[in-house]
């Protein structure tokens, strides 16, 4: 079960209870509504993120259809009918402006020095008071108020007294959604834009320009969205039945942006655009050729990773990039402009002679102090024009411009470095916030990273370093998390990477580091999943299902089961029966022994219900113990360190086969198989393209068994560099399907047992085989 310390004095609190409220009324009248009991208690109150005082009071005041709103003023005025429409639009509460008991917003008089986000909620037997110095804190305390008010449905809900003082701890609370690789609709924004505002976040930092596309309107130069907005897909997916290019485009007008911009204020939420220099630029350069380095048309690429396209450093594209931002700025008000700076590998600038001239002319010593060059011009064109710049950590090397803010990706220590010298920071380190990351190390996670990032990693981050001096932790200003879309090919993917995971950003973002404590995050996430469901969200399931572990014994026909909640959630239940686990079922304590055949299911609970929409199955029978998949077998150790799970590329729409492989070298190995009486091994395998960019270095990483026969074979050995035990050879394409199924014999070592190491030789490129299942077949 949850740690019995929290437990203890949170179950109750953290779900909203029904309970009944007696009138008077004839048998003929309406059934009275029911009363939803909201949750606060003594510990505080079940709100992401945690404010930073709770005080607790006697009494509660109850909110129907008759509690009045006041808001005096037009600030006020704004942020009460803000709030009455969400109330109204994800609980059957209707509120409206009255006399009497009732809520109020109010702007005061604020402290010197007390932040424009900061908010006090008071509620009483007499009502409830909301107020703060300035309209964004009056919308952040709105915010909680709908938070304690969105549970269970009900007309009616019973708050408990309290007063809250909240502040956040950082003033950059942000969150980075790239439209680059994947384009999202005004709509999908906005939804993003919505949900951040309920999580007081307040910074959507936005991907628009990159090597796979270019997606902001710009007027001078509207070939920047005719050309760089569209790329042709890799594989089958690029192509139309009569085979003409099947073109992958969008882009935003700036109308649009415009409009978006808006609707983000209106939430308090400031946009920072990010257009990336002098890297990520091929859909750029192959919208002008002139800007980039290497003579000849180019387009925008349909590959992942780190490609080689740079804008030239000469004076002409410095000004036809001021020409970008000169538009930019007019369409973003707010005071950061993202201007890139990463993965800007150098080969065509060293392999440029014109360039190296110009490096010479300008004194520079190599290509870091030029590409610093360049943002230093970049910089003082946005001051003169009262913006900021902010890059990725990357631009630190070769000098920093002088006035730049620093986003720390590559972990904290680049954040480090700018805070010691007196430039602000922002922390977003992609091992620990990156949402492409995949949330679990489940086999149903969707394509991603799958080097997964756990709730509980996010959780524990502190943005500001121990090892940073006392003195420069003020240039901490704030932690972001960032969504990038390679693998993200649809909406519902986009939500399941984001959502419950900003649950956790905005408390690392907002709540003081002496409140933090994940036995009480996971005690109010139950009731903050309830208000992703009031607000549409199809948040991701994965980390609220249940892991299993198992260990085979083939000759005992058994099976060792180990469950865990990837969150942490520690009551289990679970049947043995192909029954649905109730909250009365067997609560899993210790491993379980299972035999085969069983249909295993289990959930995961809090407070007596489940936190999964459906229970976690599986079929332990003969066949299971003889089969794995790409998701459940290991990655040999010559894979290299870049473990993916990528999609196929067809069908064009709808959903396609997901496998999980190293690019570098790829290999499937199921360790200790158990060979007794096998007598042969059959795979499931596809093939799909190989997109993606590699640096040099990592190029000569990359490997593969070379071919023996015509289009190579399938082989299997016992360890990824033993003796050969099995080997079929490959056809030259795949079925009708996507798919082939082929079968080898198997040679059995005398111990009956092996680590069955699977590979596909041949060049990987420009397709590579990929196994998505593995099947031993005994001899009877």
């Amino acid at each position: 079960m949850i740690r019995n310390r929290t437990a203890a004095t949170l179950m109750a609190a953290a779900l909203l209870a029904a309970a009944a409220i007696a009138t008077g009324c004839t048998p003929s009248a309406s059934p009275a509504p029911a009363l939803a009991v909201a949750a606060a208690d003594v510990q505080g109150a079940p709100v992401i993120p945690l404010p930073a005082v709770v005080q607790p009071a006697e009494g509660r005041f109850v909110v129907d259809a008759t509690t009045a709103i006041r808001a005096p003023g037009d600030a006020a005025g704004r942020v009460a009918t803000q709030f009455t429409e969400l109330l109204a639009r994800t609980t059957p509460l209707r509120l409206a402006d009255g006399q009497g008991p009732g809520i109020e917003f109010r702007i005061v008089p604020a402290a010197a020095g007390t932040s424009p986000e900061a908010y006090t909620l008071h509620i009483g037997d007499d009502g409830i008071s909301v107020q703060a110095g300035d309209e964004h804190g009056l919308f952040n305390g709105a915010m909680t108020l709908w938070q304690l008010l969105a549970g269970p449905q009900s007309s009616a809900v019973a708050l408990p007294a309290m007063r809250i003082e909240d502040t956040p701890r950082f003033a950059w609370r942000g969150l980075m959604l790239d439209s680059a690789r994947h384009f999202w609709s005004v709509e999908q924004i906005k939804a993003v834009l919505d949900a951040m505002a309920t999580h007081k976040l307040n910074t959507f930092h936005w991907h628009l320009t990159d090597d796979q596309g270019w997606r902001i309107e710009i007027k001078r130069y509207p070939r920047l969205t005719e050309v760089g907005g569209c790329r042709v897909p890799p594989g089958e997916a690029g192509r139309r039945a009569d085979g003409s290019p099947n073109r992958y485009c969008g882009h935003y007008t700036q109308a649009q942006i415009r409009d978006v911009v808006a609707y983000a204020a209106a939430r308090h939420i400031t946009i920072v655009p990010e257009i990336d220099v002098p890297g990520h630029a091929q859909a750029a350069v192959a919208a002008y050729p002139e800007h980039g380095v290497v003579d000849g048309p180019t387009e925008p690429s349909h590959n992942w990773g780190v490609n080689p396209y740079l804008f030239n450093p000469r004076e002409e594209t410095l000004q036809f990039l001021e020409g970008i931002l000169a538009e930019v700025i007019e369409l973003f008000p707010g005071p950061y402009v993202h201007i890139g700076g990463d993965e800007a590998v150098k080969y065509q600038w060293q392999a440029s002679p014109a360039v190296q001239a110009h490096m010479r002319r300008l004194g520079l010593k190599d290509e870091e102090a030029l590409q610093s060059h360049m943002l230093k011009r970049l910089e003082a064109f946005l001051e003169a024009r009262g913006r900021k710049l902010i890059g990725w950590d990357e631009i630190i090397e070769g000098g920093l411009p002088p006035q730049a803010t620093v986003m720390s990706w590559r972990g904290i220590e680049g954040g480090i470095e700018a805070a010691t010298h007196g430039h602000d920071v922002v922390m977003s380190p992609g091992n620990t916030l990156y949402l492409d990351f995949l949330q679990t190390n489940l086999p149903d996670e969707p394509p991603g990273r799958p080097k997964f990032t756990s709730m509980q990693k996010i959780y524990a981050f502190d943005p500001v370093p121990a090892q940073l001096p006392a003195a420069q932790r003020r240039h901490v200003i704030g932690v972001q998390a960032n969504m990038w879309t390679e693998h993200t090919r649809t909406w519902e993917r986009l939500q399941h990477n984001l959502f419950p995971r900003m649950a956790a950003l905005a408390e690392i973002a907002w709540t003081p580091l002496e409140r933090k404590d994940y036995d009480g995050f996971l005690a109010r996430l139950p009731v903050q999943l309830h208000r992703y469901r009031a607000l549409g969200i199809a948040y991701g399931q994965t980390a609220l299902s249940v892991a299993m572990q198992r260990q085979d014994d083939r000759a005992g026909n058994r099976v060792r089961v180990e469950l865990s909640n990837p969150l942490g959630y520690g009551d289990i239940r679970y049947t043995t029966d192909g029954s649905v686990p109730t909250s009365r079922s067997p609560a899993y304590t210790a491993p379980l022994d299972v035999p085969v055949p069983t249909e295993l299911q289990a959930a995961a609970f809090f407070d007596g219900k489940p936190l999964a929409d459906r229970a976690s199955q599986w079929t332990l029978d003969a066949a299971a113990l003889l089969t794995r998949t790409d998701k459940t077998l290991a990655q040999c150790p010559q894979g290299g360190r870049l473990l993916l799970r990528l999609e196929d590329d067809t069908p064009a729409e709808g959903p396609r086969a997901s496998f999980d492989v190293t690019i570098f070298n790829p290999c499937w190995l199921w360790e200790d198989a158990q060979l007794q009486d096998v007598a042969s091994i059959q795979v499931r395998a596809g093939r799909i393209p190989y997109n993606f960019g590699l640096l040099r270095e990592e190029e000569a990483k990359r490997g593969f068994r070379k071919a023996v026969a015509a289009h190579g074979e399938f082989e299997v050995r016992d360890g990824c560099e033993g003796p050969v035990l099995a080997s079929q050879p490959l056809p030259q394409a795949t079925d009708a399907d996507g798919f082939i199924t082929l079968e080898a014999p198997l040679r059995v070592p005398a111990s009956g047992r092996a680590d069955l190491c699977m590979t596909f030789s041949g060049d990987t490129r420009p397709q590579m085989w990929v196994l998505q299942q593995a099947t031993l077949r005994t001899r009877d």
